[in-house]
């Protein structure tokens, strides 16, 4: 019974591919698609995601992939701060994350992106988005901003749920290290490097904010809870401090992943290692919140790290010894990827790994005829292949740009003082054209002094 039983998943899962690639509607559906259609992918691991920024909106881009079971919390922290009229009028609640969340969760990302982001321009709502209106519009008709967000996820079509950490309002404070208290998110960074001091903490007020419904439940049940990444301060921290999310964490069983950022945030987190960003969640929220850590290895592009650096942003030092000191699991790999001039997580090889420790605790457990086992696995698999096929290919380009510029160094040294080489590389580079000038000058010189010779003894001899 076993092996039939093993031999049918496996069947199972070919014609599911076989049905896919032989499809012969205009619409070109793959797998993803397919699979999601029969509801296969509600199978999947429970995931909960706790972040913010860009880094969570790739991280549900990544594991939307391998499964529908993904609940995203996001801060909505913005109350009491500035409004435009429009925003005014509309008594809109600060949904950034929430509309970045849905958008990566989306099957069509790039269609939902340019629809939520469309901005009016006529004179009442100049600068509101589609997506705030949306949000706006759902919350009158369902009532609870909870409730229709919830509701989104159906009518939107979209790949697991998103749900704000908490329907109370409240604001994200902080506490210098000179006694400073900032009472507006959006001013922390601009009054902490204005000071030239550090963040002290970070607190919520009032502080006994409650859970949205639905946020307990989600990590009770989870397979996974990932933290991170997002702002140290102002995205991942404030989440943890609502009533009963950081003891729920403490409490369950699952997998508890942090996902360190890749570069420091000026103003948050200068200096910081991936020790730091730690420790700093741990000293607001608790031990027991993390038991592995997912960083970069930090081998980023000279060119594009400069850009960081001239605006007070660098890599975050990944030593491995620190966090393993507090007792942490440390997975470090290539996570980093260059999106166009930014330095954004990888999707696919986050989520890859994500799903790889899951996979362990099953192969653990001893389960792996269980049909979650299996269509993790083969999924896993094929996209363990089409990274493979990218690396390839992005070595490929990589080896044909350093014969081209063999004499260009890619160290950690260059990559620090990449700055000054340029300039000295600059000086030599006028240095030599100096002396070439010179040398064409005094050529033309001795020619004009010949000639002039030449004609002073013609004009001699006539005479």
């Amino acid at each position: 019974m076993f092996v039939l039983g093993l031999i049918r998943i496996q069947r199972r899962s070919l014609e599911i591919v076989i049905e896919a690639n032989s499809s012969t509607s205009d619409e070109k559906i793959n797998i993803q698609t397919l699979v999601s259609k029969r509801n296969i992918y509600q199978k999947g691991p429970k995931i909960v995601i706790i972040g913010g920024g860009t880094g969570l909106s790739n991280m549900l881009t990544g594991l939307k992939n391998y499964t529908s079971n993904i609940t995203a919390i996001v801060t909505v922290s913005s109350y009491g701060e500035l409004k435009s009229e429009g925003e005014k009028e509309l008594n809109l609640v600060p949904i950034e994350d929430i509309k970045e969340s849905i958008v990566a969760l989306s099957l069509h990302k790039e269609e939902m992106s340019r629809l939520m982001d469309y901005k009016f321009n006529s004179k009442k709502l100049k600068g509101i988005s589609f997506g705030e209106i949306y949000l706006a519009a759902m919350q009158n008709v369902y009532g609870e901003f909870a409730k229709s967000i919830e509701k989104s996820s159906d009518i939107l079509g979209i790949v697991g749920k998103v749900l704000p950490v908490t329907l109370d309002e409240m604001k994200i404070c902080a506490e210098l290290k000179d006694g400073t208290i900032v009472e507006e998110r959006s001013k922390i960074s601009d009054v902490v490097t204005d000071k030239v001091t550090e963040i002290n903490r970070v607190y919520i007020t009032p502080s006994n904010c409650r859970t949205a419904p639905g946020i307990v439940e989600a990590i009770k049940d989870a397979d996974c809870i990932i933290i991170g990444p997002g702002s140290l301060y102002t995205n991942v921290i404030p989440n943890l401090l609502i009533k009963n999310v950081a003891k729920s964490i403490k409490d369950s069983k699952a997998h508890k992943v942090y996902v360190s950022n890749i570069m420091t945030e000026p103003g948050q987190t200068d200096d910081y290692t991936v020790a730091d960003h730690i420790k700093a969640i741990i000293e607001h929220a608790g031990e027991d919140v993390i038991n592995h850590c997912l960083c970069d290895t930090g081998e980023v592009v000279p060119e594009i790290l400069r850009k960081y650096n001239l605006e007070g942003s660098n890599l975050v030092d990944s030593s491995a010894s620190k966090i393993r000191d507090m007792g942490i699991n440390v997975i470090k790999r290539e996570y980093a990827t260059i999106d166009g001039e930014y330095i954004r997580h990888n999707p696919d090889e986050i989520a890859s790994t994500i799903i790889e420790l899951i996979l362990d605790e099953l192969k653990f457990k001893d389960i792996k005829p269980d049909e979650q086992f299996v269509l993790l696995d083969t999924k896993l698999k094929q996209a363990r292949r089409s990274q493979k096929k990218k690396s390839v290919g992005k070595r490929a380009k990589v080896d044909i740009k350093k014969k081209t510029n063999r004499f260009k160094s890619t160290s950690k040294f260059a990559n620090k003082y990449e700055e000054r080489i340029e300039s000295i590389r600059n000086t030599e580079k006028t240095r030599q054209q100096n002396i070439k000038i010179h040398k064409k000058a005094e050529k033309i010189t001795n020619k004009a002094e010949q000639e002039e010779k030449e004609k002073f003894l013609k004009e001699t001899y006539k005479r």
